[in-house]
């Protein structure tokens, strides 16, 4: 039987790029986290943590040790594919793939489909025009994640339901869209914490999978470059795609913690990615 031809690689092989700088990235911002965990009183971070957003707080926690280059050589062996919202990349002869599923699986995040996902209906009620205003944002706009700081340290003059919107507000800000600190978030978004039901139930783990690839598709490799989104799902991704490196180099978490996202530690042993991920 003929084996299956590939699309061709984004960039042939052997002549991948080596990553003279990390890649930078906006999530995980370890100010906006601690002044979550300061506002909130703790059965309400509990709450949070233990809300179907919380597996963000959860990996926070970890203090994840990034892998730049590794990530970075995944994205170099990609094949040159059609589908927008699928990334795959050659390792070896085998090619393994990153898309919306691989994502679900990984994050545990409600990733199931709606119409107009990123702008849904939300009535601007005098509530939430109060609300926005006393974070000092204008109602035509999201926070950002130096917005919700400062708001997050005014905390004795918020109600219980206004300090857990500031900290899905925080997750919201500081993982799922994952922009630059100044940055205001999209507000047909943000306006969905009015309703703390409403907003935890959400698909999240489609919006952040559109942020992340949507921002990938538009990064030129051959430059230094900064992704927005959660992009450390990819390291955990090829982890798991790749047990014997996972194994190796990911310092993997005893008794297969769930979701799969939270079964490694980090990256060990860095400088040598590109020669494991070859083999």
């Amino acid at each position: 039987m003929d084996s299956l031809e590939l699309p061709k690689r984004i960039f042939t092989l052997g002549e991948e790029l080596f990553p003279i700088k990390s890649i930078a990235y906006q999530t995980d911002d370890s100010k906006l986290f601690s002044a979550v965990r300061d506002a909130l009183h703790d059965d309400e971070y509990e709450e949070l943590k233990e809300s179907r957003l919380g597996v963000f707080l959860k990996f926070k926690e970890m203090d994840f040790g990034w892998a730049s280059r590794l990530v970075h050589y995944m994205l170099c062996f990609q094949l040159n594919i059609k589908k927008k919202y699928e990334l795959w990349s050659l390792v070896g002869a085998d090619p393994v793939r990153f898309s919306l599923i691989e994502f679900e699986q990984l994050t545990g995040l409600n990733c199931e489909y709606i119409e107009h996902l990123e702008n849904p209906r939300c009535e601007v009620t005098n509530e939430m025009a109060s609300f926005w205003e006393r974070i000092g944002v204008s109602v035509d706009a999201g926070p950002s994640a130096e917005q919700i700081i400062r708001a997050l340290k005014r905390y004795q003059e918020w109600s219980r339901d206004d300090r857990m919107r500031l900290g899905y507000l925080a997750i919201f800000s500081g993982f799922i869209e994952g922009r630059k600190y100044s940055s205001a978030t999209r507000a047909s978004l943000a306006r969905l914490v009015m309703d703390l039901e409403r907003f935890e139930n959400y698909p999240w783990g489609r919006v952040a999978f559109k942020v992340l690839m949507d921002s990938l598709r538009a990064k030129d490799f051959t430059k230094s470059y900064t992704v927005d989104g959660f992009i450390q799902v990819l390291q955990v991704w090829i982890y798991h795609a790749m047990p014997e490196l996972g194994a190796n180099y990911g310092n993997p978490l005893p008794n297969r913690p769930s979701p799969p996202l939270l079964a490694f530690k980090d990256g060990k042993g860095r400088k040598c990615f590109k020669d494991a991920i070859s083999r």
